[in-house]
């Protein structure tokens, strides 16, 4: 099943005047939705000097076939992308990795045309259509039921889960689907997309057996031990492993959660450090509200603080953690600890080395992995709940609103309704009781179209 968003022209033969009143507002059309699209605020203003660096890149000949200065690239990148070229900018990034990274460097993604795809059916098309409205509902673009934007997503995702069969479908992708769309094109989205699954390995963390995530959130848990040891205890003591908070964070790169703006940024960084970025990201957050934190002294309150309280960042918050973020460097730290990650479960294996221990540990790791996916599936539910709510307070707010200035409107209504009464009675009062007498005969004479009655004839 194939859902088109594409728009057809409609030409006027008669004069050339329809042809022009059509292209303007087809251009018209294409404006709007690109406001839409683009309607969030940004942190940070892009610096002047930023912008123009940008727009020489842009244009440059041979962006695509030649590595440009990769520490100037790096550099305007703190400085700020423009949100209208953005999209732009992350194609710019994405051409420039692929020519510092060749094969056998990178993993190749498979080379099926977009259109192709497009032409095939999916069996994860129920879970794909269900999760439609689950994706930014609140966002304009997307929350029209199978409106332009849902039916550009649905095409994505469904073309991502034929070509890439292992992963195929999962619930984090739409996310981060839903950002690449806001910016580009379906099929510069699916290229990108494309990109960040296989030549900056996020698809490891999406694939059924969840080792890469859960080596990511071991990676997260050091990082915390580390450097933030306070903090750690603190979740350590009320029992708050990452995969409770952080799972989301990882498997939609912040989308989920946080404000677009926000995840913007972040994206402009992934695109040149790739998935370390995630983790600076948030070590970043969870250490600037660690007094915050501390203070929740049961798993509830600190699960929802982290789930409700901590995404709902002001702007200077949101401008700050990208300005720590720019500043650290964890690469070192994250590769050792996932040799440490490999080497402790190597130790594990090697202490359940009799086949019948053997058996029963490989069992209770299958069932510790379906549980983790099943708290992952629940976790990403009650997300969507949850912002299913905001938009039904939302929409009862409005409905509250618009009651109370239809009450206001009949209040003043029935007020000038008296009032006439009134006047009507205190004109009745000053007329002399014979001019009343003459004007009611008048009435009954003439009938209520005011037209005089005929004469009854007589038999």
């Amino acid at each position: 099943m194939i859902l088109s968003t594409r728009l057809f022209p409609f030409f006027c033969h008669d004069t050339n005047a329809g042809v022009t009143v059509v292209t303007i507002e087809a251009s018209r059309d294409e404006l709007h939705i690109r406001k839409m699209k683009l309607s969030y605020q940004e942190v940070g203003q892009c610096s002047n000097d930023a912008q123009a660096l940008w727009e020489r890149k842009l244009i440059a000949p041979g962006r695509t076939t030649h590595p440009q200065d990769r520490e100037e690239i790096y550099r305007a990148l703190c400085q700020g992308v423009p949100k209208s070229r953005r999209g732009e900018i992350w194609l710019l990034l994405f051409h420039q990795h692929r020519l510092r990274h060749r094969p056998p460097q990178r993993q190749l993604a498979p080379e099926t045309p977009y259109h192709d795809l497009l032409k095939q059916l999916t069996s994860q098309q129920h879970a794909i259509l269900v999760d439609l409205g689950r994706t930014f509902p609140t966002h304009q673009y997307f929350s029209a039921q199978l409106g332009a934007g849902q039916l550009s997503l649905y095409n994505l995702l469904k073309a991502y889960s034929l070509l890439d069969t292992e992963v195929g479908y999962c619930q984090g992708v739409s996310f981060v689907a839903g950002v690449l769309l806001l910016h580009m094109s379906e099929e510069q989205a699916f290229d990108m997309l494309k990109f960040l699954m296989y030549d900056l390995g996020i698809r490891r963390q999406y694939r059924p057996d969840m080792v890469s995530l859960q080596i990511q959130m071991y990676q997260l848990s050091r990082l915390l031990h580390d450097y933030h040891r306070d903090l750690y205890n603190h979740f350590e003591e009320h029992e708050i492993c990452p995969s409770l908070y952080a799972a989301p964070w990882f498997l939609t790169l912040f989308a989920s959660q946080f404000p677009l703006g926000f995840v913007s940024r972040i994206f402009d960084f992934v695109f040149v450090q790739g998935t370390e970025v995630i983790f600076k990201v948030a070590l970043c957050l969870l250490s600037s509200h660690e007094s915050e934190i501390v203070e929740c002294d049961s798993f509830e309150s600190i699960v929802d603080y982290l789930k409700i309280t901590l995404p709902s960042l002001a702007q200077a918050q949101m401008e700050q953690t990208v300005a720590k973020v720019m500043e650290m460097d964890i690469s070192k730290q994250l590769h050792a600890y996932e040799v440490e990650y490999h080497v402790l479960q190597d130790e594990m294996l090697d202490v359940g080395s009799l086949p019948d221990d053997s058996e029963r540990l490989d069992k209770l790791e299958k069932t510790n992995t379906q549980l983790k996916k099943q708290n992952m599936d629940l976790l990403e539910k009650l997300q969507a709940a949850r912002q299913k709510i905001q938009t039904l307070e939302t929409s009862v707010e409005n409905f509250l609103s618009r009651e109370s200035k239809m009450k206001h409107v009949i209040r003043s209504l029935e007020q000038e309704r008296a009032a006439h009464q009134k006047t009507i009675e205190r004109m009745r009062s000053c007329l002399p009781s014979d001019a009343l007498t003459d004007v009611e005969m008048t009435q009954i004479k003439t009938g209520p179209n005011g037209k005089a009655k005929a004469a009854a004839k007589k038999p």
